[in-house]
């Protein structure tokens, strides 16, 4: 993933263009992701949150507009993305691309399309990491790219930097965090309307679970009796 360098300094743009045939901009979906995680959480949420795979700071700037009073952690590979984060975010959080600056008791841990990225087989060891740096109780909250539904295809087909990512089903994500000890406890479709039937959105809470939304959710939480 620090391929990712190249495309920091330009990150954002060229996903608005891949972007293009849903119609909405990249800081849209990451609001909605950061909605998303905001309902997990009680309300005045003052815990830690690692985005984990954060680029340039996208989602952690939304998870901190959501969550004001959480304290948001950013981790990516890519040196080079890291150092495109805003400096107004770097300043109320750590966000690094050396793994041994992270902390082991976060309350929330967010991985958004991140996974699709790896290679098979270091998808589970990134699992049994993620769980390790989560507090007991505290929630793994994975999102990820649905390989059913035909606009998310085209979309990771024409975006530079995902043209090697191998897109996964909700099952095989799950079972890599079920493997890591964690237990399942929320999974949803979700992103089913582009802009141009955006009035339909109001809708998409009641269609959960069906397997045709553009992105899944897969939440999970760790228990005090791990099992690997």
């Amino acid at each position: 993933m620090s391929d990712f360098d190249r495309f920091a300094s330009s990150y954002e743009q060229t996903l608005d263009r891949s972007l293009g045939l849903f119609g909405d901009t990249s800081v849209f979906f990451a609001d909605a992701k950061a909605q998303h995680v905001a309902r997990q959480v009680p309300e005045e949420f003052g815990g830690k949150v690692l985005d984990f795979g954060c680029g340039i700071g996208l989602l952690a700037s939304c998870l901190r507009r959501h969550l004001p009073a959480a304290v948001v952690h950013g981790y990516d590979p890519s040196s080079k993305s890291i150092e495109n984060v805003d400096a107004a975010l770097r300043a109320h959080g750590r966000f690094t691309s050396d793994l041994r600056n992270l902390d082991d008791d976060y309350d929330v841990i967010v991985v958004a399309n991140v996974l699709h990225h790896m290679p098979r087989s270091d998808r589970f060891s990134a699992a049994v990491e993620l769980v390790d740096r989560l507090k007991v109780g505290g929630k793994l909250i994975v999102f990820e790219h649905n390989p059913l539904n035909p606009i998310t295809r085209w979309v990771v087909s024409h975006c530079p930097f995902d043209r090697e990512a191998v897109l996964l089903f909700p099952d095989e994500a799950i079972g890599y965090l079920h493997q890591a000890g964690i237990c399942i406890v929320g999974r949803a479709y979700i992103t089913f309307f582009p802009r141009l039937l955006g009035f339909c959105r109001p809708v998409e809470r009641l269609l959960t679970w069906c397997p045709l939304g553009a992105q899944y959710r897969i939440i999970g939480q760790k228990s005090r009796k791990e099992v690997l």
